[in-house]
């Protein structure tokens, strides 16, 4: 029996479907909550740009192959800049029922130009267009995190500089071990933070591949040129493999990982903040707004901003966790459960830009109390291994100096004097070849100015670093 023309009409269901771009196979429309459970616009909608920037592109890339009017084309390109003046204007209508930013953006385009928005979606699949958004977002946000690692950088340069004659007892087991340049100690971390900075620069050459063109899954038909749309992206190539191209996110978890370094660096500096701010050492201080006082002791100073730091590693390093365990069991290609990516890997990054801007402010506010520190390096006997080279100098193997000098430094603790303040004549009962001479390298300012060589602590070599640095962040 043939069909009446009303069989063939949509039916309510399907109707209050419509606005799903799947919605002409489906009988029944989304449950609301499977609406909530499964929408993304609400986090990913701050890919808009990316997603404005990727659609252009590829309109541009579908004319010139001639799969795309150049009528549609201009209207495409006129309906994206009102939308994009919306978005910026806080105008623009995000709705749940359109699951995320890339069905919001085009339900407002062909609101706007009519079917030459329909068309802008050949040849491409959310899959590849959210995997292109998501590179072309976390590119721009690595050049960003390149600039706030530079200002940290320079910060650090610059205490140390100031303190590149500053005595602190170098510590080894939180035990002092022997005395450093306090500049040369901040140095250490702007070694760290280059690191972080060449990793994210590395990983960024990964990340800035175009995955667009591999549509769904398998690639299309149509004559796509998708070097043209990378080579107008500003993208150093395009992904080679389909599948790979639409489910990777190894470039994410990759960027997680050097973010997560960066954020361990970030804490082992804090924990030496903390440390050097509590009375027990009292080797600096942190300026008034980066601290909180306590609710019923009116005495207390709280190094907040470092301990929280150290409290958001944590996170971080949990968020890289999360996307590795994403993808540990996904088969070819894109699933679902990608979606999970952005809100870790957006985390992460306002997480790691807000610590790098607060704490290149906080560095450059520490206020130095030499005088603590030198206190302190004197109590540890941290010259100790000068006397050892002293006589290895004077013709001893190193293991019978350091027998020697381990017998002089318990005469020292048991008279409660530093090895400096042996007497000349109470040196020698240890070893006759013991000299006058002996006592400039038994100083603090002797063992720093004697360890002159490349990466050494010598005043000198923290000004040479200094300079160094400088000429590479400038």
């Amino acid at each position: 029996m043939s069909s009446s023309s009303s069989d063939n009409k949509p039916s309510d269901n399907q109707l209050a479907n419509k606005s799903q771009a799947w919605s002409a196979l489906f009988s029944e429309p989304m449950s609301d909550l499977v609406k909530r459970y499964t929408a993304s616009v609400f986090f990913d909608k701050r890919l808009w740009a990316a997603d404005i920037q990727g659609s252009l592109a590829h309109a541009e890339m579908l004319t010139a192959q001639g799969i795309l009017g150049q009528e549609d084309h201009a209207a495409i390109q006129r309906g994206m800049a009102q939308i994009k003046s919306e978005i910026e204007a806080g105008s623009f209508d995000w709705k749940l029922d359109l699951e995320d930013v890339h069905l919001n953006i085009e339900a407002r385009l062909t609101e706007l130009v009519g079917i030459a928005g329909k068309r802008l979606h050949t040849g491409r699949s959310r899959n590849d267009q959210v995997a292109t958004d998501v590179r072309l977002w976390l590119r721009g946000e690595i050049d960003e995190l390149l600039i706030l690692l530079q200002a940290l950088q320079l910060a650090l340069v610059e205490v140390a500089e100031k303190n590149a004659e500053v005595i602190l007892p170098g510590f080894t087991h939180l035990q002092v071990a022997q005395p450093v340049a306090f500049g040369h100690h901040l140095l250490a971390y702007v070694e760290m933070f280059a690191r972080d900075a060449e990793r994210l620069t590395d990983a960024r050459r990964r990340v800035n591949r175009l995955p667009l063109g591999a549509a769904a899954l398998a690639g299309t038909s149509y004559p796509l040129d998708r070097e043209r749309v990378a080579r107008t992206l500003g993208m150093e190539g395009v992904c080679q493999n389909s599948l790979d191209a639409v489910s990777d996110r190894d470039f994410a978890i990759e960027f997680s990982a050097a973010a997560s370094l960066v954020m361990v660096h970030i804490s082992r500096l804090s924990e030496e903040l903390i440390l050097w701010m509590s009375q027990s050492f009292g080797f600096i201080d942190l300026a008034d707004r980066f601290c909180t006082g306590s609710s019923i002791m009116p005495q207390k100073k709280n190094p907040d901003v470092p301990e929280l730091a150290r409290g958001k590693t944590g996170r971080v390093v949990g968020h890289l966790m999360g996307l590795i365990t994403l993808m540990k069991g996904q088969p070819l290609a894109y699933n679902k459960d990608n979606q999970e990516d952005k809100e870790p890997l957006f985390d992460t990054v306002d997480t790691l830009k807000d610590t790098l801007r607060i704490f290149a402010e906080l560095a450059a506010g520490i206020t130095v109390k030499p005088e603590a520190m030198e206190r302190a390096a004197l109590k540890g006997y941290a010259t100790a291994t000068d006397l050892a080279d002293y006589l290895v100098k004077k013709g001893l193997a190193f293991r019978d100096a350091h027998e020697i000098v381990a017998h002089a430094v318990k005469t020292a603790i048991g008279s409660g004097v530093d090895l400096s303040q042996l007497p000349l004549a109470e040196l020698q009962k240890f070893d006759a070849r013991i000299g006058e001479d002996v006592f400039e390298g038994l100083s603090l300012r002797g063992s720093l100015n004697a360890r002159n060589i490349l990466g050494g602590t010598a005043p000198a070599q923290v000004r040479a670093q200094v300079a160094r640095h400088r000429a590479r962040l400038a």
